[in-house]
């Protein structure tokens, strides 16, 4: 309600003298009224619009890429940085009338066929198709072995002869040059030491591998001279096939002095030696030669390949303390007869050749016996866990056993020697339980590896003087006979049998005194075996034609007999042969093929040799 005040002014005096000055109050109620329902409307309006939006939610309905920038390929890489400018784009469309495929191409008629080898059955080939078995090849029954030992001989005569293609275009080395021949060889050929790795170095040790007889192995000592600053202060191992003299097969190296070697008893591809700081180190020769360090001498590179395994690497409480005097590999299927096959390190002989252990012995008479490990996978890095297993290596040795030799070398008479030093090792072919150690005072002591009670345990000679004698070698029988051999440093040579404490045959005056270096049975006559002294001088012994000395003696004065190893195939389709390794003071190496009536077994000959031993009991 609005109440206004009005003011009327006064009328002219004259006109109305007598009227007073009147105020009052008006009120508009029409616009009163208005507001007031707008207002209401208002109220109205904002309370439904709170309602509506408690259940109305907005939502994107429409969304818009400002930037949108796809990966760009490599074509169209190419065309943004080169341009577009001369070029024209062009594709072929075969098939014309299906334009809408990217590409079309006449459809392909196949069929199924299928063949296999060797065939088993009839039929070796066949298909999708109905085939006519009359038509089908018919498969020849097949000899395996046969046809095995065929490529055997046939890939060593195709190996021959390339050697001796290589010998005849290159005058520079000829393994006949020099024609040494003994008076007890038909032939004779030359291995070839004049490479420039091998020059002044000298031979300390031969060793031939027990089944791949063609094998051998030589220890090179320090050269005298400089040379490679790679080499000059390592020694060198070389294994040879004595039918391919040019050059060594592999070529090893080793920093310490080697003092003995050994092969796996299987297939040769493993290779033991034991050094004068008392370690065992071993190469697997079937490692990629990548890993191994390569040198270029005279335009061609040789791979000088380390150790894969050294028991450098593990706790001194079970590795040697002196120098190692013999290694030897103990398995019960070394003389077992084989199955060849075509591949010279099949899965088969690859995986048995390694179930075996090899036996360390020093000079204080601690054998130790290791486990031959081959690991499944090699490790390039190396291992964290195998410190003396070098990197991409597979093969290692985990300690077995240590057997002490002092007590079993102690014997009435004896003790005022005082310390007995151990001079070799070998165990019985036919039971690798037992074993027999030479010494330094002339006795042989007999043991097991279990530590059983066996007789005797020692084994003497017939009349012992009072100078000690060295038992320089033994060897065993290679034809299953329990007997051995053993040479003395008085030059005296004994023949033992292993249930016998006294020798059945000795012979005091057969080297006139000089000390017996070396000395091995014949691998193809069981009554042959041969015999070096220290005047390089070497016997010919054979009990069937002579059993009171040598039948054949040959001293070569020439260059100084060193080292001597025998090897021999008595199972050769072509012919047995057999042979000898000699190594000069020089360095060179020749291999002396001996004549026929050394290596032909006369007949009955293993039971006239039996015969003849039980005559000595």
């Amino acid at each position: 309600m609005v109440f206004e005040r009005v003011h009327v002014p006064p009328k002219d005096a004259n006109n109305s003298p007598s009227r007073a000055p009147v105020c009052g109050i008006f009120v508009d109620f029409a616009r009163a009224s208005h507001r007031q329902r707008s207002r209401t409307q208002a109220f109205k309006q904002k309370t439904r619009s709170t309602k509506l939006l408690r259940l109305i939610d907005l939502d994107f309905s429409y969304t818009l890429s400002i930037l949108d920038l796809p990966p760009v390929n490599e074509y169209d890489m190419y065309i943004r940085n080169f341009g577009k400018k001369n070029t024209k784009q062009a594709y072929v469309q075969y098939n014309e009338d299906n334009v809408e495929r990217d590409v079309q191409t006449e459809e392909i008629e196949t069929r199924e066929v299928w063949t296999q080898h060797p065939g088993e059955g009839t039929a070796v080939f066949g298909g999708s198709e109905s085939i006519d078995l009359s038509d089908a090849a018919v498969v020849p029954k097949v000899d395996t072995p046969r046809l095995s030992s065929f490529l055997r001989a046939a890939c060593q005569v195709i190996a021959v002869l390339l050697e001796e293609n290589r010998v005849a275009t290159e005058p520079s080395w000829n393994p006949r040059a020099q024609d040494n021949t003994l008076h007890f060889s038909d032939s004779s050929s030359q291995l070839n030491t004049s490479l420039p790795f091998l020059q002044n170095r000298k031979v300390t040790c031969l060793h031939a591998s027990q089944v791949q007889r063609q094998t051998v192995v030589s220890v090179h000592g320090l050269p005298g001279k400089a040379f490679a600053p790679m080499l000059d202060s390592r020694h060198v191992l070389c294994v040879w096939d004595i039918w391919q003299p040019s050059g060594p097969q592999k070529v090893l190296v080793c920093e310490s002095k080697v003092t003995c070697c050994c092969f796996s008893p299987l297939k040769a591809f493993l290779l033991f030696a034991g050094t004068m700081h008392g370690s065992v180190v071993v190469w697997d020769l079937r490692e990629d030669s990548r890993i191994h360090q390569y040198v270029k001498l005279s335009d061609c590179f040789w791979t000088f390949r380390t150790p894969t395994f050294s028991t450098d690497g593990i706790l001194t409480s079970v590795n040697h303390r002196s120098p190692l005097q013999a290694i030897e590999p103990v398995s019960t299927s070394v003389y077992r007869k084989q199955s060849f096959v075509l591949s010279p390190f099949s899965a088969q002989e690859e995986m048995s050749g390694l179930s075996f252990h090899i036996a360390s012995l020093d000079e204080s008479g601690v054998l130790n016996m290791w486990v031959v490990v081959e690991l499944p996978k090699a490790d390039i890095a190396g291992s964290m866990s195998d410190l003396g297993l070098i990197p991409g290596g597979r093969i290692k040795l985990v300690h077995s056993a240590v057997i002490q030799l002092s007590d079993s070398l102690s014997h009435k008479g004896y003790e005022f020697w005082g310390f007995t030093q151990t001079l070799n090792v070998k165990f019985l072919p036919s039971d690798p339980n037992h074993f027999i150690v030479g010494t330094d005072v002339g006795l042989i002591s007999h043991g097991t590896r279990q530590d059983l009670r066996v007789s005797p345990r020692l084994f003497k000679a017939h009349q012992h003087g009072m100078r000690p004698v060295k038992v320089n070698v033994i060897d065993f029988s290679p034809f299953g006979e329990p007997i051995f051999l053993a040479g003395c440093s008085d030059g005296s040579i004994r023949l033992y049998q292993l249930t016998s404490e006294c020798p059945l045959m000795q012979w005091n005056d057969s080297t006139h005194g000089r000390a017996v270096t070396s000395l091995q049975w014949s691998w193809t006559r069981p009554a042959v075996f041969l015999v070096q002294d220290d005047t390089s001088c070497v016997y010919i012994w054979d009990l069937l034609e002579s059993d009171l000395g040598p039948v054949a003696k040959q001293p070569i004065s020439s260059d100084r007999l060193v080292a001597m190893t025998v090897v021999g195939e008595p199972e050769k389709t072509s012919g047995s042969f057999l042979a000898l390794v000699l190594a000069k003071a020089s360095g060179s190496m020749d291999v002396q093929f001996l004549k026929k009536e050394w290596v032909t077994p006369v007949e009955d000959e293993q039971r006239k040799l039996r015969l003849l031993l039980q005559e000595a009991l």
